[in-house]
Protein backbone atom coordinates (compact mmCIF):
# COMPACT_ATOMS: atom_id res chain seq x y z
CA UNK A 1 0.00 0.00 0.00
CA UNK A 2 0.91 3.56 0.08
CA UNK A 3 4.67 3.69 0.11
CA UNK A 4 5.37 -0.05 0.45
CA UNK A 5 4.89 -1.70 -2.82
CA UNK A 6 7.72 -0.54 -5.77
CA UNK A 7 6.08 0.29 -8.70
CA UNK A 8 7.20 1.59 -11.49
CA UNK A 9 4.97 2.74 -14.54
CA UNK A 10 7.32 4.43 -17.31
CA UNK A 11 5.43 6.24 -19.95
CA UNK A 12 7.00 8.37 -22.73
CA UNK A 13 7.59 12.06 -23.44
CA UNK A 14 6.69 12.06 -27.16
CA UNK A 15 3.55 9.61 -28.60
CA UNK A 16 4.24 10.91 -32.64
CA UNK A 17 3.89 8.38 -34.41
CA UNK A 18 6.04 8.29 -37.55
CA UNK A 19 4.76 5.89 -40.81
CA UNK A 20 7.86 4.20 -42.27
CA UNK A 21 7.09 6.02 -45.78
CA UNK A 22 8.47 9.00 -44.64
CA UNK A 23 11.70 7.74 -43.39
CA UNK A 24 14.42 8.72 -45.93
CA UNK A 25 15.19 5.56 -48.60
CA UNK A 26 18.42 3.87 -47.44
CA UNK A 27 19.79 1.29 -49.84
CA UNK A 28 19.57 -2.38 -48.99
CA UNK A 29 23.11 -2.40 -47.09
CA UNK A 30 25.03 -5.95 -45.88
CA UNK A 31 23.84 -5.79 -42.51
CA UNK A 32 20.17 -5.84 -43.90
CA UNK A 33 20.64 -8.49 -45.88
CA UNK A 34 22.34 -10.18 -43.45
CA UNK A 35 19.36 -10.64 -41.22
CA UNK A 36 16.50 -10.60 -44.26
CA UNK A 37 19.07 -13.73 -45.38
CA UNK A 38 19.34 -15.98 -41.86
CA UNK A 39 15.30 -15.61 -42.05
CA UNK A 40 15.03 -16.73 -45.56
CA UNK A 41 17.63 -19.83 -44.37
CA UNK A 42 15.62 -20.90 -41.36
CA UNK A 43 12.10 -20.65 -42.85
CA UNK A 44 14.06 -22.91 -45.70
CA UNK A 45 16.69 -25.08 -44.72
CA UNK A 46 15.94 -25.36 -40.39
CA UNK A 47 14.71 -28.93 -39.11
CA UNK A 48 11.56 -27.89 -37.57
CA UNK A 49 9.32 -25.59 -38.25
CA UNK A 50 9.53 -22.33 -37.11
CA UNK A 51 7.56 -19.49 -36.39
CA UNK A 52 9.16 -16.63 -38.35
CA UNK A 53 7.26 -13.93 -36.87
CA UNK A 54 7.92 -14.63 -33.60
CA UNK A 55 11.52 -14.68 -34.37
CA UNK A 56 11.61 -11.41 -35.69
CA UNK A 57 9.57 -10.09 -33.34
CA UNK A 58 12.39 -11.19 -30.62
CA UNK A 59 15.59 -10.28 -32.49
CA UNK A 60 13.64 -6.39 -32.66
CA UNK A 61 13.28 -6.79 -29.22
CA UNK A 62 17.03 -7.81 -27.92
CA UNK A 63 18.16 -4.80 -31.06
CA UNK A 64 16.41 -2.41 -29.17
CA UNK A 65 16.88 -3.84 -25.58
CA UNK A 66 20.73 -3.21 -26.70
CA UNK A 67 20.50 0.65 -27.46
CA UNK A 68 18.88 1.82 -24.30
CA UNK A 69 16.19 0.78 -21.51
CA UNK A 70 13.27 2.78 -23.02
CA UNK A 71 13.53 1.94 -26.56
CA UNK A 72 11.09 -0.73 -27.10
CA UNK A 73 8.81 -3.03 -29.64
CA UNK A 74 5.12 -2.81 -29.03
CA UNK A 75 2.86 -5.82 -30.49
CA UNK A 76 0.30 -4.68 -32.42
CA UNK A 77 -2.23 -5.98 -29.94
CA UNK A 78 -0.93 -3.63 -27.37
CA UNK A 79 -0.92 -0.29 -29.62
CA UNK A 80 -3.90 0.58 -28.52
CA UNK A 81 -4.07 -0.53 -25.13
CA UNK A 82 -0.88 1.54 -24.16
CA UNK A 83 -2.35 4.89 -26.23
CA UNK A 84 -5.59 5.21 -24.26
CA UNK A 85 -4.17 6.32 -21.01
CA UNK A 86 -2.24 9.09 -22.70
CA UNK A 87 -4.92 10.02 -24.98
CA UNK A 88 -7.23 10.68 -22.00
CA UNK A 89 -10.25 8.50 -22.78
CA UNK A 90 -11.26 4.89 -24.40
CA UNK A 91 -14.46 3.54 -25.90
CA UNK A 92 -16.79 1.46 -23.69
CA UNK A 93 -19.94 1.32 -21.35
CA UNK A 94 -18.59 3.63 -18.56
CA UNK A 95 -18.55 2.04 -15.21
CA UNK A 96 -16.24 1.67 -12.21
CA UNK A 97 -16.31 -2.41 -11.39
CA UNK A 98 -14.74 -4.50 -9.17
CA UNK A 99 -14.84 -8.31 -8.40
CA UNK A 100 -16.70 -9.30 -5.49
CA UNK A 101 -17.26 -13.22 -4.83
CA UNK A 102 -17.01 -14.05 -8.18
CA UNK A 103 -19.17 -11.49 -9.53
CA UNK A 104 -18.63 -8.35 -11.68
CA UNK A 105 -19.66 -5.77 -9.02
CA UNK A 106 -21.07 -2.11 -10.63
CA UNK A 107 -19.11 0.03 -7.82
CA UNK A 108 -20.43 2.86 -10.18
CA UNK A 109 -20.92 4.17 -13.36
CA UNK A 110 -19.49 7.40 -14.75
CA UNK A 111 -21.40 10.32 -14.33
CA UNK A 112 -23.28 10.86 -17.81
CA UNK A 113 -21.84 7.59 -19.54
CA UNK A 114 -23.87 5.68 -21.31
CA UNK A 115 -24.47 2.75 -18.36
CA UNK A 116 -25.80 5.91 -16.20
CA UNK A 117 -28.07 7.34 -18.74
CA UNK A 118 -29.72 3.88 -19.43
CA UNK A 119 -30.32 3.13 -15.26
CA UNK A 120 -26.91 1.16 -14.23
CA UNK A 121 -26.66 1.65 -10.06
CA UNK A 122 -24.05 1.53 -7.88
CA UNK A 123 -24.46 -2.37 -6.35
CA UNK A 124 -26.09 -4.18 -9.58
CA UNK A 125 -24.30 -7.21 -9.98
CA UNK A 126 -23.61 -8.24 -13.21
CA UNK A 127 -24.28 -11.41 -14.65
CA UNK A 128 -24.45 -11.59 -17.91
CA UNK A 129 -22.56 -10.19 -21.34
CA UNK A 130 -24.55 -10.44 -24.71
CA UNK A 131 -26.53 -13.55 -23.19
CA UNK A 132 -23.07 -14.93 -21.79
CA UNK A 133 -22.80 -16.29 -18.42
CA UNK A 134 -19.98 -14.21 -16.40
CA UNK A 135 -20.71 -14.68 -12.67
CA UNK A 136 -19.17 -17.63 -10.93
CA UNK A 137 -16.57 -18.72 -13.48
CA UNK A 138 -13.47 -17.31 -12.19
CA UNK A 139 -13.85 -14.21 -14.64
CA UNK A 140 -10.42 -11.45 -14.72
CA UNK A 141 -10.60 -8.06 -15.02
CA UNK A 142 -8.86 -7.77 -18.26
CA UNK A 143 -11.77 -10.02 -19.67
CA UNK A 144 -14.58 -7.68 -18.15
CA UNK A 145 -12.65 -4.85 -19.79
CA UNK A 146 -12.83 -7.11 -23.33
CA UNK A 147 -16.18 -7.88 -22.98
CA UNK A 148 -17.58 -4.33 -21.62
CA UNK A 149 -14.94 -1.86 -24.51
CA UNK A 150 -15.75 -2.10 -28.22
CA UNK A 151 -15.78 1.06 -30.58
CA UNK A 152 -18.35 3.65 -29.96
CA UNK A 153 -21.67 3.61 -31.47
CA UNK A 154 -21.94 -0.20 -31.07
CA UNK A 155 -23.80 -2.38 -28.42
CA UNK A 156 -23.47 -4.47 -25.38
CA UNK A 157 -26.77 -6.44 -23.80
CA UNK A 158 -26.16 -6.56 -20.26
CA UNK A 159 -28.19 -8.61 -17.49
CA UNK A 160 -27.96 -7.79 -13.72
CA UNK A 161 -29.37 -8.71 -10.32
CA UNK A 162 -30.47 -5.76 -7.83
CA UNK A 163 -30.93 -6.12 -5.02
CA UNK A 164 -34.77 -6.37 -4.26
CA UNK A 165 -35.77 -7.08 -7.52
CA UNK A 166 -37.43 -10.92 -8.40
CA UNK A 167 -35.61 -11.20 -11.93
CA UNK A 168 -32.34 -9.85 -13.66
CA UNK A 169 -32.98 -6.69 -15.19
CA UNK A 170 -31.76 -6.31 -19.12
CA UNK A 171 -30.01 -2.91 -20.35
CA UNK A 172 -28.86 -2.14 -23.67
CA UNK A 173 -26.31 -0.10 -23.96
CA UNK A 174 -24.55 2.39 -26.76
CA UNK A 175 -20.99 2.41 -25.92
CA UNK A 176 -19.58 6.01 -26.17
CA UNK A 177 -16.27 7.85 -25.25
CA UNK A 178 -15.26 7.15 -21.78
CA UNK A 179 -12.85 9.75 -20.04
CA UNK A 180 -9.88 8.43 -18.30
CA UNK A 181 -8.49 11.49 -15.63
CA UNK A 182 -5.30 12.11 -14.88
CA UNK A 183 -5.94 14.15 -12.24
CA UNK A 184 -6.59 12.14 -8.82
CA UNK A 185 -7.01 14.39 -6.21
CA UNK A 186 -7.99 18.45 -6.05
CA UNK A 187 -8.71 19.52 -2.36
CA UNK A 188 -7.75 22.14 0.22
CA UNK A 189 -5.45 21.57 3.03
CA UNK A 190 -6.00 24.65 4.88
CA UNK A 191 -7.65 27.66 4.48
CA UNK A 192 -4.86 29.14 1.72
CA UNK A 193 -3.13 25.82 0.32
CA UNK A 194 -4.32 23.97 -2.18
CA UNK A 195 -3.37 20.25 -3.01
CA UNK A 196 -3.55 18.49 -6.88
CA UNK A 197 -2.31 15.31 -7.22
CA UNK A 198 -1.91 13.76 -11.25
CA UNK A 199 -1.24 10.45 -12.24
CA UNK A 200 0.04 11.02 -15.20
CA UNK A 201 -0.09 13.54 -17.92
CA UNK A 202 -2.68 12.68 -20.90
CA UNK A 203 -3.95 14.79 -23.50
CA UNK A 204 -6.44 15.83 -21.44
CA UNK A 205 -4.51 16.72 -17.98
CA UNK A 206 -4.15 20.51 -18.39
CA UNK A 207 -7.90 20.67 -18.66
CA UNK A 208 -8.58 18.77 -15.65
CA UNK A 209 -5.94 20.56 -13.75
CA UNK A 210 -6.96 24.01 -14.95
CA UNK A 211 -9.97 23.22 -13.86
CA UNK A 212 -9.24 22.10 -10.87
CA UNK A 213 -7.10 25.22 -9.82
CA UNK A 214 -10.71 26.84 -10.94
CA UNK A 215 -12.51 25.29 -8.18
CA UNK A 216 -10.03 25.59 -5.60
CA UNK A 217 -9.50 29.59 -6.06
CA UNK A 218 -12.99 29.51 -5.54
CA UNK A 219 -12.26 28.21 -2.00
CA UNK A 220 -9.90 30.89 -1.76
CA UNK A 221 -6.58 29.05 -2.51
CA UNK A 222 -3.34 31.14 -2.80
CA UNK A 223 -1.06 28.12 -2.78
CA UNK A 224 -0.48 24.88 -4.08
CA UNK A 225 0.96 21.54 -3.40
CA UNK A 226 1.15 19.57 -6.51
CA UNK A 227 1.55 16.00 -5.87
CA UNK A 228 3.70 13.70 -8.71
CA UNK A 229 4.69 10.84 -6.52
CA UNK A 230 4.34 7.90 -8.55
CA UNK A 231 3.78 10.02 -11.75
CA UNK A 232 5.56 7.80 -14.60
CA UNK A 233 5.37 10.76 -17.05
CA UNK A 234 3.13 11.01 -20.54
CA UNK A 235 3.42 13.65 -22.82
CA UNK A 236 6.11 16.43 -22.69
CA UNK A 237 3.63 19.18 -23.89
CA UNK A 238 1.33 18.39 -21.19
CA UNK A 239 4.16 18.78 -18.29
CA UNK A 240 5.22 22.24 -19.70
CA UNK A 241 2.33 23.55 -20.43
CA UNK A 242 1.32 23.27 -16.44
CA UNK A 243 4.81 24.07 -15.29
CA UNK A 244 4.34 27.32 -17.43
CA UNK A 245 1.35 28.25 -15.18
CA UNK A 246 3.66 29.27 -12.34
CA UNK A 247 5.43 31.83 -14.59
CA UNK A 248 4.41 35.32 -15.48
CA UNK A 249 6.71 35.72 -18.30
CA UNK A 250 8.49 33.81 -20.54
CA UNK A 251 10.74 31.24 -19.96
CA UNK A 252 12.83 28.30 -21.40
CA UNK A 253 11.13 25.01 -19.79
CA UNK A 254 12.82 22.49 -21.50
CA UNK A 255 15.43 21.47 -24.31
CA UNK A 256 15.31 18.48 -26.26
CA UNK A 257 18.73 17.76 -28.66
CA UNK A 258 19.64 14.30 -30.39
CA UNK A 259 22.03 13.33 -33.17
CA UNK A 260 19.22 13.73 -36.06
CA UNK A 261 17.24 15.83 -33.85
CA UNK A 262 17.90 19.44 -33.82
CA UNK A 263 17.52 21.27 -30.81
CA UNK A 264 14.06 22.19 -30.19
CA UNK A 265 12.80 24.67 -27.08
CA UNK A 266 9.81 24.78 -24.72
CA UNK A 267 8.97 27.41 -22.63
CA UNK A 268 6.50 29.22 -21.31
CA UNK A 269 4.05 31.81 -22.75
CA UNK A 270 4.34 34.33 -19.73
CA UNK A 271 0.64 34.38 -18.59
CA UNK A 272 0.77 31.94 -16.02
CA UNK A 273 -2.45 32.41 -13.50
CA UNK A 274 -0.47 30.92 -10.85
CA UNK A 275 2.56 33.03 -10.95
CA UNK A 276 2.15 35.05 -7.64
CA UNK A 277 1.62 31.66 -5.94
CA UNK A 278 3.90 29.24 -3.76
CA UNK A 279 4.46 26.15 -4.73
CA UNK A 280 5.74 22.97 -3.27
CA UNK A 281 5.83 19.74 -5.54
CA UNK A 282 5.95 16.19 -4.11
CA UNK A 283 8.47 13.30 -6.03
CA UNK A 284 9.29 10.19 -5.33
CA UNK A 285 11.49 7.44 -6.88
CA UNK A 286 8.47 6.73 -9.31
CA UNK A 287 8.03 10.28 -10.62
CA UNK A 288 9.41 10.48 -14.06
CA UNK A 289 10.19 11.22 -17.25
CA UNK A 290 7.23 14.36 -17.68
CA UNK A 291 7.87 14.40 -13.84
CA UNK A 292 11.24 15.37 -13.83
CA UNK A 293 10.49 17.88 -16.52
CA UNK A 294 8.32 19.91 -14.33
CA UNK A 295 10.02 19.84 -11.74
CA UNK A 296 13.01 20.49 -13.29
CA UNK A 297 11.78 23.63 -15.09
CA UNK A 298 10.31 24.90 -11.19
CA UNK A 299 13.99 23.58 -9.57
CA UNK A 300 16.27 25.76 -12.17
CA UNK A 301 14.14 29.02 -12.11
CA UNK A 302 13.77 28.77 -8.34
CA UNK A 303 10.30 29.06 -8.58
CA UNK A 304 8.92 26.04 -6.12
CA UNK A 305 10.17 23.83 -3.42
CA UNK A 306 10.97 19.78 -4.40
CA UNK A 307 10.09 17.77 -1.65
CA UNK A 308 10.53 13.92 -1.17
CA UNK A 309 13.05 11.67 -2.85
CA UNK A 310 15.02 11.51 -5.77
CA UNK A 311 13.16 10.85 -9.10
CA UNK A 312 13.40 7.94 -11.37
CA UNK A 313 15.96 9.41 -13.86
CA UNK A 314 14.61 9.23 -17.37
CA UNK A 315 15.85 11.98 -19.65
CA UNK A 316 15.27 10.38 -23.03
CA UNK A 317 12.85 10.69 -25.67
CA UNK A 318 11.09 8.22 -27.49
CA UNK A 319 8.87 8.70 -31.14
CA UNK A 320 6.77 6.38 -32.24
CA UNK A 321 7.28 4.61 -35.37
CA UNK A 322 4.53 2.34 -36.66
CA UNK A 323 5.12 -1.06 -38.59
CA UNK A 324 2.66 -3.04 -41.42
CA UNK A 325 1.04 -5.13 -39.29
CA UNK A 326 0.34 -2.61 -36.40
CA UNK A 327 3.08 -2.92 -33.90
CA UNK A 328 5.12 -0.16 -33.06
CA UNK A 329 8.79 0.72 -32.04
CA UNK A 330 9.13 3.63 -29.57
CA UNK A 331 12.86 4.56 -30.30
CA UNK A 332 14.56 7.19 -28.68
CA UNK A 333 15.90 10.09 -30.63
CA UNK A 334 17.06 12.39 -28.18
CA UNK A 335 17.73 13.55 -24.68
CA UNK A 336 16.14 16.74 -22.38
CA UNK A 337 17.43 19.00 -20.78
CA UNK A 338 16.30 21.29 -17.94
CA UNK A 339 16.39 24.95 -18.34
CA UNK A 340 20.19 24.88 -16.93
CA UNK A 341 21.37 22.22 -19.04
CA UNK A 342 21.13 19.25 -16.86
CA UNK A 343 20.41 15.89 -18.09
CA UNK A 344 18.92 13.64 -15.37
CA UNK A 345 19.03 10.25 -17.12
CA UNK A 346 20.49 7.76 -15.22
CA UNK A 347 23.51 5.78 -17.00
CA UNK A 348 22.82 2.90 -18.80
CA UNK A 349 25.87 1.97 -20.39
CA UNK A 350 26.07 -1.27 -18.68
CA UNK A 351 22.90 -2.76 -20.09
CA UNK A 352 19.35 -2.96 -19.06
CA UNK A 353 19.63 -4.90 -16.04
CA UNK A 354 22.34 -3.47 -14.52
CA UNK A 355 20.55 -0.20 -14.96
CA UNK A 356 17.02 -1.63 -13.24
CA UNK A 357 19.55 -2.66 -10.48
CA UNK A 358 20.99 0.06 -10.07
CA UNK A 359 17.65 1.63 -9.71
CA UNK A 360 16.60 -1.14 -6.96
CA UNK A 361 19.82 -0.08 -4.95
CA UNK A 362 18.16 2.84 -3.96
CA UNK A 363 15.92 0.92 -1.46
CA UNK A 364 19.16 -1.62 -0.06
CA UNK A 365 21.31 1.09 0.26
CA UNK A 366 19.90 3.01 2.15
CA UNK A 367 18.60 6.10 -0.02
CA UNK A 368 14.90 5.81 1.13
CA UNK A 369 15.74 6.34 4.08
CA UNK A 370 18.36 8.70 4.28
CA UNK A 371 19.65 11.99 1.88
CA UNK A 372 22.81 11.02 3.45
CA UNK A 373 22.98 7.92 1.17
CA UNK A 374 22.17 9.99 -2.17
CA UNK A 375 25.79 9.97 -4.10
CA UNK A 376 26.21 12.13 -7.07
CA UNK A 377 29.35 12.90 -8.40
CA UNK A 378 31.23 16.72 -8.38
CA UNK A 379 30.83 16.69 -12.16
CA UNK A 380 27.45 16.49 -12.44
CA UNK A 381 26.83 19.32 -10.50
CA UNK A 382 24.84 22.82 -11.77
CA UNK A 383 23.72 26.01 -10.32
CA UNK A 384 20.26 27.14 -10.71
CA UNK A 385 19.83 30.16 -12.75
CA UNK A 386 18.32 32.89 -10.65
CA UNK A 387 19.69 32.20 -6.97
CA UNK A 388 22.80 30.30 -8.02
CA UNK A 389 21.68 27.28 -5.89
CA UNK A 390 23.16 23.70 -6.28
CA UNK A 391 21.40 21.05 -7.97
CA UNK A 392 22.48 17.80 -9.75
CA UNK A 393 21.91 15.89 -13.04
CA UNK A 394 22.23 12.30 -13.42
CA UNK A 395 20.01 10.27 -12.00
CA UNK A 396 17.25 12.22 -11.29
CA UNK A 397 15.76 15.11 -9.82
CA UNK A 398 17.42 15.52 -6.31
CA UNK A 399 14.89 17.03 -3.84
CA UNK A 400 15.24 20.45 -1.78
CA UNK A 401 13.68 19.04 0.92
CA UNK A 402 14.46 15.34 1.28
CA UNK A 403 11.51 13.15 3.16
CA UNK A 404 12.53 9.52 3.84
CA UNK A 405 9.82 6.83 3.31
CA UNK A 406 7.69 5.81 5.88
CA UNK A 407 7.98 2.85 7.39
CA UNK A 408 5.85 3.67 10.67
CA UNK A 409 3.09 1.32 10.39
CA UNK A 410 4.99 -1.18 7.99
CA UNK A 411 4.81 -4.38 9.33
CA UNK A 412 5.00 -8.16 7.65
CA UNK A 413 1.49 -8.07 8.53
CA UNK A 414 -0.51 -5.39 6.81
CA UNK A 415 1.83 -6.45 3.79
CA UNK A 416 0.51 -9.97 3.55
CA UNK A 417 -3.05 -8.00 3.89
CA UNK A 418 -2.64 -6.23 1.00
CA UNK A 419 -0.75 -8.64 -1.04
CA UNK A 420 -4.52 -10.92 -0.83
CA UNK A 421 -6.30 -8.06 -1.71
CA UNK A 422 -8.13 -8.48 1.46
CA UNK A 423 -8.65 -4.38 1.92
CA UNK A 424 -10.01 -3.54 -1.32
CA UNK A 425 -12.95 -7.18 -0.67
CA UNK A 426 -13.22 -6.08 2.43
CA UNK A 427 -14.31 -2.62 1.93
CA UNK A 428 -16.20 -3.58 -0.76
CA UNK A 429 -17.95 -6.63 1.17
CA UNK A 430 -18.51 -4.01 4.06
CA UNK A 431 -19.91 -1.34 1.87
CA UNK A 432 -22.24 -3.76 0.39
CA UNK A 433 -23.88 -5.13 3.47
CA UNK A 434 -24.48 -1.51 5.26
CA UNK A 435 -25.39 0.65 2.16
CA UNK A 436 -28.64 1.77 3.40
CA UNK A 437 -27.25 2.88 6.39
CA UNK A 438 -23.55 4.38 5.20
CA UNK A 439 -25.56 6.46 2.62
CA UNK A 440 -28.32 7.58 4.59
CA UNK A 441 -25.96 8.45 7.84
CA UNK A 442 -23.28 10.53 5.48
CA UNK A 443 -25.07 12.99 2.86
CA UNK A 444 -21.44 14.94 2.77
CA UNK A 445 -17.96 13.99 2.59
CA UNK A 446 -16.82 16.05 5.78
CA UNK A 447 -19.01 14.57 7.90
CA UNK A 448 -18.16 10.93 6.75
CA UNK A 449 -14.27 11.64 7.30
CA UNK A 450 -14.67 13.50 10.74
CA UNK A 451 -17.23 11.13 12.00
CA UNK A 452 -17.17 7.90 10.65
CA UNK A 453 -15.35 4.56 12.91
CA UNK A 454 -15.20 1.06 12.05
CA UNK A 455 -17.21 -0.79 15.17
CA UNK A 456 -14.67 -3.17 17.37
CA UNK A 457 -16.82 -5.84 15.27
CA UNK A 458 -15.82 -4.87 12.35
CA UNK A 459 -12.18 -4.71 12.73
CA UNK A 460 -12.75 -8.14 14.29
CA UNK A 461 -14.68 -9.50 11.19
CA UNK A 462 -11.43 -7.92 9.12
CA UNK A 463 -9.09 -10.10 11.00
CA UNK A 464 -11.08 -13.47 11.18
CA UNK A 465 -11.02 -12.82 6.65
CA UNK A 466 -7.41 -12.25 7.01
CA UNK A 467 -7.25 -15.37 8.78
CA UNK A 468 -9.57 -17.34 6.42
CA UNK A 469 -7.01 -16.03 3.69
CA UNK A 470 -4.17 -17.72 5.11
CA UNK A 471 -2.54 -14.51 6.94
CA UNK A 472 -2.08 -15.66 10.56
CA UNK A 473 -3.27 -12.65 13.12
CA UNK A 474 -0.02 -11.02 14.94
CA UNK A 475 -1.14 -8.64 17.65
CA UNK A 476 1.79 -6.84 17.91
CA UNK A 477 2.17 -6.46 14.14
CA UNK A 478 -1.65 -5.12 13.99
CA UNK A 479 -0.87 -2.80 16.64
CA UNK A 480 1.87 -1.23 15.02
CA UNK A 481 -0.46 -0.68 11.53
CA UNK A 482 -3.54 -0.62 13.10
CA UNK A 483 -4.46 3.25 12.57
CA UNK A 484 -2.95 2.94 8.64
CA UNK A 485 -5.35 -0.04 8.35
CA UNK A 486 -8.31 1.42 9.41
CA UNK A 487 -7.75 5.03 7.27
CA UNK A 488 -7.26 2.66 4.21
CA UNK A 489 -10.22 0.89 4.91
CA UNK A 490 -12.23 3.57 5.50
CA UNK A 491 -10.81 5.68 2.32
CA UNK A 492 -11.68 2.39 -0.02
CA UNK A 493 -15.48 2.78 1.35
CA UNK A 494 -15.61 6.40 0.68
CA UNK A 495 -15.12 5.65 -2.79
CA UNK A 496 -17.82 3.75 -2.74
CA UNK A 497 -19.86 7.18 -2.51
CA UNK A 498 -17.46 10.18 -3.46
CA UNK A 499 -14.41 9.97 -5.58
CA UNK A 500 -10.49 9.58 -5.69
CA UNK A 501 -9.99 12.79 -4.63
CA UNK A 502 -11.81 12.16 -1.10
CA UNK A 503 -9.75 9.22 -0.60
CA UNK A 504 -7.12 10.63 -1.02
CA UNK A 505 -7.99 13.26 1.54
CA UNK A 506 -8.85 10.61 4.08
CA UNK A 507 -5.19 8.14 3.15
CA UNK A 508 -3.29 10.97 3.56
CA UNK A 509 -4.17 12.29 6.82
CA UNK A 510 -0.62 10.55 8.04
CA UNK A 511 1.28 11.04 5.35
CA UNK A 512 5.09 12.70 6.49
CA UNK A 513 5.56 14.23 2.92
CA UNK A 514 2.02 16.18 2.95
CA UNK A 515 2.34 17.14 6.29
CA UNK A 516 6.31 18.75 5.19
CA UNK A 517 5.31 20.32 2.21
CA UNK A 518 2.11 22.17 4.33
CA UNK A 519 5.03 23.20 6.87
CA UNK A 520 6.90 24.76 4.39
CA UNK A 521 4.51 26.10 2.06
CA UNK A 522 2.53 27.62 5.18
CA UNK A 523 5.83 29.31 6.16
CA UNK A 524 6.67 32.34 4.08
CA UNK A 525 10.28 32.99 5.39
CA UNK A 526 11.12 28.98 5.54
CA UNK A 527 10.18 28.87 1.99
CA UNK A 528 12.03 31.52 0.49
CA UNK A 529 15.10 30.57 2.57
CA UNK A 530 14.92 27.21 0.62
CA UNK A 531 14.99 28.80 -2.93
CA UNK A 532 17.50 31.14 -1.80
CA UNK A 533 15.48 34.16 -1.63
CA UNK A 534 16.89 37.51 -0.99
CA UNK A 535 14.57 38.92 2.36
CA UNK A 536 12.70 42.30 1.43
Amino acid sequence: MKKHLVSIFITFLATIAVPLHVLPQQAMNEDIFKFGRTLGLIDSYYVDTANLKQLTEKAIVEMLRSLDPHSTYISAEDVKEMNEPLNGNFDGIGIQFNILRDTILVVEPVAGGPSEKVGLRAGDRIVQINREQVAGIGITTSAVRKKLMGARGTKVNVSVYRRGQKELLDFVIIRDKIPINSLDAAYMLNAEVGYIKLNKFAATTEEEFSTAVTKLQAENMQHLVLDLRSNGGGYMLAATQIAGKFFADRKLLVYLSGRKTARQNYGSSGNGNLASARVVVLTDENSASASEILSGALQDWDRGVIIGRRTFGKGLVQNGFNLTDGSMIRLTIARYYTPSGRSIQSPYDSGYDKYMENFFKRYTDGEMLSADSIRIPDTLKYSTLVNKRTVYGGGGITPDVFVAIDTTYDTQYMRRLAGKNLFNTFALEYFDRNRAQITGNYKVFDDFKDNFRFSEEDIKDFIAKGEAEGVKYDDTQFNTSKEEILLILKGLVSMNLWQTSEYFQIIYQNDKTVEKALQVISDEKTYNELLGNRQQ
